[in-house]
């Protein structure tokens, strides 16, 4: 198995982020002056008790008080500029990686379509800006002036910044215990709540056959179940987290009193003034207050770092497309030479040493029982799996030397089961192109004898589907895959099952755009069961256990297959015999 360098998704966030120094730069020059002005509060309750309440004057009262108004203000609005700047920058740094994570997301969910694990990608990114746009992460900035304030308190008297840093120092451990006992607990409850809200979309998509089949209970009970489990883990990490943010924000509390009970007995002793004990115990909370943030906003936190650990899985598996010198439009010339292709995630071979080829105006008809190879022979030929050895070419040029988008404009693909996206038939048909091109949509539904049925739709062309299709007949979904696979006017058309919905009407127009397609010079190669649809093929693919059995014009394989059938049907009755 070929070794993953990690350092390469690592990389690419790293430069992400750095895309922002300068902005971090500037909401570290806030924070300073930001802690500077939090001294305002101690230093104006020292001045209160040591200055105007021994002096008993109000002008120095007056003057104090105006003099902190300001300062507060502007501590408040340096506040919110840092997190005007951190929201931004957490914007930022999902607008530079959604592209790249989107297109890395796309190709993962493509090869690993048997995966029961959540899906990463777009959601890590979010979880990551999320972090950035928080004030758990202004905390960070903040965190560096804990010392900085203890040290302060020890000024006022050494004993007051011993009972400080002893403080401080049970948070920490707290908070390190909480990274430790929190981790494993929410992940397992965000992997159930996942697992949870997938079954509830898939049930709600299926809501048809869960209610024809009688399966509304059954499927209730072990919707419940799912969500039970996901409850009781987020309840169980909740629990957790909250343990955490209440023995922090107790021991800060209690620390502040303890802070005023010790100075309380140093000013009995005359070893500090009355000012310094308050000033001492604001300051206490201050220093510990970041601490506190933190921790209660673990789970942002906590999401964070397995959205960033995630990223750099995809990220590192999933490399940046190359770029490619873009090929003219091929001819229909589509090659097969020696392939071994191996699923993802799989040891065996699902298809093995494949050879044919086909040339401009054939049609090529796939056959072969339920898990001979007939759908990853689809993926394949449409670039969605690569093989391990050989090469599949189109117009002699392989098919990685074609960009994604390019491929799918030289290669219509209708997969075995049709899903579409939540929108228009017409935005469904153009691939979500967003400027359609309304002839070409048509002219594609046409082919696909798709027309007449969309017009008689409520909307027309502008009803709008869900992802399972709403309330179209899953022949219908079929004809409107079938316009979509058409619609970029392809050189090489793939039909997996193509016919497993249709009607006669449906077939009918099925053989007549195979037979269009190749009248046009182009090819079409269709993985089949029924004979019907290989009606218009001028050769067939025998495949058998993975391998290719027979290749040829589909008269003499058909043939061929016959009378291997009745030669071993004679040799079993003459054992019998």
């Amino acid at each position: 198995m070929k070794k993953i360098d990690y350092n390469r998704g690592r990389s690419e966030l790293t430069e992400a982020r750095k895309a922002a120094r300068r902005y971090f730069w500037i909401v570290g020059t806030f924070s300073v002056f930001t802690n500077l002005l939090m001294l305002t509060g101690p230093l104006y309750m020292l001045q209160i008790y040591d200055r105007v309440l021994s002096s008993r004057s109000i002008e120095t009262l007056v003057a104090l008080s105006i003099l902190v108004t300001f300062m507060y203000l502007m501590m408040g609005l340096l506040d919110f500029a840092r997190g005007r700047v951190m929201s931004r920058v957490g914007a930022d740094f999902q607008k530079k990686l959604d592209k790249r994570v989107f297109e890395a997301a796309i190709r993962e969910a493509s090869v690993n379509t048997n995966s029961t694990a959540p899906p990463t990608g777009l959601r890590d990114l979010e979880s990551v800006q999320r972090l950035f746009s928080s004030p758990a992460f202004i905390a960070f900035f903040d965190i560096p002036w804990t010392p900085i304030f203890l040290a302060g308190i020890a000024l006022f008297h050494p004993w007051l910044g011993i009972l400080a840093v002893s403080g401080g120092a049970v948070l920490i451990f707290i908070t390190v215990l909480n990274q430790i006992f929190t981790k494993r607990a929410l992940l397992q409850a965000n992997s159930s709540s996942y697992q949870a809200n997938a079954l509830s979309d898939q049930l709600s998509s299926e809501a048809e056959m869960v209610s024809s089949l009688g399966m509304s209970s059954a499927a209730y009970k072990k919707w419940h179940t799912e969500r039970g489990k996901a409850l009781s883990l987020s309840v169980s990490s909740s629990d957790q987290l909250g343990v955490f943010s209440a023995l922090t924000k107790t021991l800060r509390l209690f620390l502040q009193s303890a802070m005023l009970g010790l100075g309380a007995y140093l000013v009995l002793q005359n070893e500090m003034t009355a000012g310094s004990m308050i000033a001492g115990s604001i300051l206490m909370g201050r220093a510990l207050a970041p601490l506190e943030q933190v921790i209660g906003q673990w789970s942002i936190v906590q999401a964070a770092l397995k959205g960033w650990s995630s990223l750099v899985e995809l990220l590192s598996t999933q490399l940046p497309q190359e770029e490619k010198t873009q090929l003219p439009k091929p001819q229909a010339i589509l090659e097969l030479q020696n392939v071994v292709v191996l699923a993802p995630g799989q040891q065996t071979a699902c298809l093995k040493n494949i050879n044919f080829k086909l040339e401009p105006g054939q049609a090529c008809g796939v056959i072969g029982p339920s898990g001979a190879g007939k759908s990853s022979l689809a993926k394949l030929i449409t670039g969605v799996w690569r093989p391990v050895s050989g090469k599949v070419r189109l117009n002699a040029a392989s098919l990685d030397q074609y960009t994604p988008d390019d491929l799918g404009q030289y290669i219509g693909y209708l997969p075995q089961r049709v899903q579409l996206f939540h929108g228009t038939i017409a935005e469904n048909i153009a691939r979500l192109e967003q400027t359609p091109d309304s002839e070409k949509i048509i002219a594609a539904a046409k082919k696909a004898a798709a027309h007449e049925m969309i017009l008689q739709l409520p909307d027309g062309y502008d009803t709008v589907v869900s992802p399972s299709g709403g309330k179209l007949s899953g022949g219908q979904l079929q004809r409107v895959g079938l316009a979509r696979a058409l619609y970029s006017d392809p050189v090489l058309l793939v039909l997996d099952e193509p016919n497993s919905n249709l009607d006669t009407v449906g077939n009918a127009a099925l053989n007549l755009a195979i037979k269009q397609m190749k009248e046009q010079g182009k090819c079409v190669l269709v993985m089949a069961h029924r004979p019907a649809a290989i009606q218009e093929c001028d050769h067939v693919l025998m495949l058998e256990q993975s391998a290719q059995v027979a290749f040829g014009p589909k008269e003499k394989v058909l043939e061929s297959l016959v009378k291997n059938h009745q030669a071993i049907k004679a040799a079993k009755n003459t054992g019998v015999a």
